[in-house]
């Protein structure tokens, strides 16, 4: 079994995502960000399930500020969407698993 999700980096990020053919989901974290811990294992469970048509990166902000600060992300969690490289939408925080369900499907539909 494959991880679903692609750890992200300065070096990685460029290909990973704004060269991807797929849209990608970006989830910008911190370790001791309590609200991220929550919505890892939903943004987990939407990479098993989109699998071949939703890229998901984790990018730990503490480790890679320079490209939380070159989107302008200023509170984690943050999640960004993006097609053909280019962000398309944004999520800051948490919201229901049904509204990040709505967002997905805007963007692979």
């Amino acid at each position: 079994m494959t991880k679903a999700t692609v750890e992200l980096s300065e070096t990685n990020f460029d290909e990973e995502v704004t060269k991807s053919s797929t849209p990608v989901l970006v989830d910008l974290w911190a370790a001791w960000c309590g609200p991220c811990r929550m919505i890892a294992p939903l943004v987990e469970e939407f990479a098993d399930r989109y699998q071949g048509k939703l890229k998901v990166g984790k990018l730990n902000v503490d480790d890679h500020p320079q490209i939380a600060s070159l989107f302008r992300v200023m509170n984690i969690p943050t999640l960004l969407f993006f097609k053909e490289g280019k962000e398309i939408d944004r999520v800051v925080g948490i919201i229901p698993k049904e509204e990040l369900a709505r967002r997905i499907e805007k963007v692979v539909g």
